[in-house]
């Protein structure tokens, strides 16, 4: 997964009209809660690149993933994200963003769980 997170980058970086900013880091934690008890947490330790096509704006990054069940040893996981902007108007921008990170310690794609997200952004 990683090795196409990084080819679509190369990609789009020598696209016509692509612009390159990275490498970056990014440290995000995702925490759950089931009403007053803790479950967990994902922290995604990614390396990632960013940059414009035009007028759309992509960021790829990737790298390890500690989940921390409550109760349980943690574990590293792989994770990785894609995600690209677009502005439809001065106000408004859509953006969308595709995620994975595998089941195990062990990069298996038949244990690769997947999520996207799609949003609408209004600037007042």
């Amino acid at each position: 997964m990683f090795k196409s997170l990084f080819a679509a980058a190369a990609a789009l970086s020598m696209s016509a009209g692509a612009a390159v900013a990275g490498p970056y880091v990014n440290v995000e934690t995702n925490a759950s809660w089931a009403g007053d008890d803790y479950v967990g947490a994902l922290t995604d330790l990614h390396v990632g690149f960013e940059g414009e096509a035009g007028v759309a704006a992509w960021y790829v990054q990737g790298g390890p993933a500690i989940l921390a069940i409550d109760g349980a040893e943690n574990e590293t996981r792989y994770s990785g994200k894609v995600g690209v902007g677009l502005p439809v108007s001065e106000a408004v921008d859509i953006y969308a963003e595709l995620s994975a990170v595998t089941a195990t310690d062990e990069f298996e794609m038949d244990d690769l769980s997947v999520g996207g997200k799609l949003g609408v952004k209004y600037t007042f």
